[in-house]
């Protein structure tokens, strides 16, 4: 077995303590023997969902001998919150141990640059491996089983039960709503995400008319009682007025709901999850997607928020296709032809008969596509600047909005999500406006006659608010993200991707180059040289001294394939990760800025502690 770099892991500190423990505190010692591996994720992060899922069945089928570790690092205000931490963990049925880092103190101590990034311990307390972004869960389990062997033979691999204690279940009738819909009767359907189900709700808004959905996550077909969901968000009324296309976010998929039977069938999806090289159009039910997170009907197509690659896609009910709309995947805010545009996280719609407006939750932005197909912004400015502030579009803030919400006299309420408001944005005057505060995680809200029916997904229940005329006073507030700015010298500075194929692999060259890096900032006149795609994952940048600040943007793609000659059909896999980095320019800054795909950085301090 080839040798690997080890370094000692730093300790696990963080000052919210730690979740699904029991009311137990641990340390790396408390858990020596055990194979760990540390998840560096924050809630609002579609990325970090991604990772969520794709460690389950590591975690099953390695139960006695991986232990996985959540480290939430938040990027948003209220994701230092540690109720808001416990509300995220349930939310996403994350089954191991969370230690809650409101501080980024154990982020720092890993030299962590990206949500998500995931770093394995050995059995001894060495980190020996770091990989950032989603799609690396073959590689860890390669390494898993490696050090199984290894710390087997060597007597210093402890098997057993995890320390993982399961919450007491709460009974509520919703359990962190997503997205609610008015229907033709009058009843309110609302995606019951926890608990992957449909509810429908009498007018009232509490008292259930049905369930649909088993209740267990899956993905299945069938009546109200048989079909399976897995997290369904987004709901949208089809123009026949007879059914309802649901947003199965989890699935990757697009699912019709036949209001009279309760029949649920598969519109589009595979149920696998969209990669770079997959379709981008086609028939529905043969191209994959990712993470869809809401739906409506705009042009006489089904417009799709896909949160899990930053774009709009359209499903085409007459023809039974569907295809990307806006959108490049690169995560940022970036207006012009949908071809053009950039998105993050594109995570509410709402129609009007001449615009479709969206909540653009990363960059906290209301955003919206004309008729022809070209993105605008209302407010917002980016991925790392956010508040709860009134006024002039220009310079409103929101704070990570998930919903949007179509008014009767032509503006748009947004579910300020993070912020715990409703807000509102007049398109004639330019203004933003609170209509409501206290309102816990709202995600979503649907007009019922003169009033306002909000999702208070933390709260669990529907609220009624009447739509008012005047709006709430709040005191201005503005904020950056928590996450420390990389201070980095002016002029050049040696930009290194660190890729190292997992063990028993070898770059996939069939097609080409095997990587791939982009490079760009915000402002734009941060780099001088330095910007744009190419092949090789290292390059010199020039920062230019008059802009002290930005944020760079670096998205990154590496491909491998299995190195076996015996093989005659070798799995292939995709590995990539965006950055979205704020430095600053310091004299005495560093001269080079190396982030981890997959690897180890040799040529730096990967993990912020002393090799051995």
């Amino acid at each position: 077995m080839a040798s690997r770099a080890r370094v000692r892991a730093p300790q696990l500190v963080g000052k919210g303590g730690w979740l699904n423990t029991g009311g137990q505190q641990y340390t790396l010692a408390d858990l020596r023997g055990r194979i760990v591996v540390l998840d560096f994720w924050t809630f609002c992060c579609i990325n970090c969902l991604h990772v969520l899922d794709e460690l389950r069945a590591l975690e099953e089928r390695h139960r006695d001998t991986v232990v996985v570790i959540g480290v939430h690092s938040p990027k948003f205000v209220h994701e230092a919150e540690h109720r808001a931490v416990v509300d995220a963990v349930e939310r996403y049925g994350v089954e191991h141990p969370v230690l809650d880092d409101p501080e980024l103190a154990t982020w720092k101590q890993y030299a962590v640059r990206a949500w998500p990034t995931l770093v394995v311990v050995d059995p001894e307390g060495y980190v020996v491996a770091q990989h950032a972004g989603e799609g690396h869960a073959h590689a860890i389990e390669r390494l898993v089983e490696e050090l199984e062997a290894e710390h087997e033979a060597k007597g210093t691999l402890r098997r057993g039960d995890g320390p993982y204690v399961a919450p007491e279940p709460e009974p509520t009738t919703l359990r962190f709503p997503g997205k609610a819909l008015l229907l033709p009767s009058g009843n309110l359907l609302v995606s019951d995400t926890t608990r992957h189900q449909l509810v429908e709700l009498e007018e009232d808004g509490e008292t259930v008319v049905r369930r649909i959905g088993s209740g267990v996550r899956g993905f299945a077909d069938g009546g109200a009682g048989e079909a399976s969901f897995s997290e369904p968000q987004g709901l949208a009324l089809l123009d026949d007025g007879a059914s309802v296309v649901v947003a199965d976010t989890v699935n990757h998929a697009l699912r019709r709901l036949d209001l009279a039977t309760g029949r649920v069938t598969t519109l589009a999806g595979t149920g696998k999850q969209w990669w770079q090289g997959s379709a981008t159009s086609g028939p529905a039910r043969e191209v994959d997607l990712s993470s869809p997170w809401d739906v409506a009907v705009f042009g006489g197509k089904v417009w799709i928020a896909m949160a899990g690659v930053h774009q709009l896609w359209a499903y085409d009910p007459a023809g039974g296709t569907v295809a990307v709309t806006a959108g490049t995947t690169n995560e940022g805010l970036v207006d012009g032809p949908g071809g053009e545009a950039w998105f993050a996280q594109p995570s509410g719609l709402a129609a009007t008969a001449d615009r479709l407006w969206l909540a653009d939750s990363e960059t906290s932005a209301l955003r919206w596509v004309d008729l022809d197909g070209h993105v605008h912004t209302a407010v917002g400015t980016g991925l790392f600047d956010f508040g709860h502030r009134d006024g002039a579009a220009g310079q409103a803030l929101l704070q990570h909005p998930l919903g949007v919400t179509a008014l009767p006299d032509g503006s748009v309420a947004v579910a300020d999500t993070y912020n715990h408001a409703l807000r509102r944005y007049d398109p004639v005057t330019g203004e933003v406006t609170t209509l409501a505060t206290d309102l816990r995680e709202p995600s979503d809200a649907v007009v019922v006659g003169q009033d306002i029916v909000v999702v208070e997904s933390a709260r669990h229940r529907l609220t009624r608010l009447r739509l008012p005329e005047e709006a709430v006073r709040v005191e201005p507030v503005a904020h950056r993200t928590r996450r420390a700015a990389t201070e980095i010298a002016p002029g050049e500075v040696r930009l290194d991707v660190v890729f190292q194929a997992p063990a028993g692999q070898k770059p996939d060259t069939r097609y080409g180059p095997s990587t791939r890096l982009l490079v760009s900032s915000t402002p734009p006149g941060l780099l001088l040289k330095g910007e744009g795609a190419g092949t090789g994952l290292s390059r010199t940048l020039e920062f230019d001294p008059a802009v002290p600040e930005g944020v760079l943007h670096v998205s990154a793609m590496a491909a491998s394939c299995d190195d076996d000659p015996a093989t005659e059909y070798p799995a292939c896999h995709v590995h990539q990760q965006d950055w979205g980095v704020p430095v600053r320019l310091t004299e005495g800054g560093a001269g080079r800025l190396p982030l981890v795909l997959a690897g180890m950085d040799e040529g730096g301090d990967a993990a912020g502690a002393q090799t051995p």
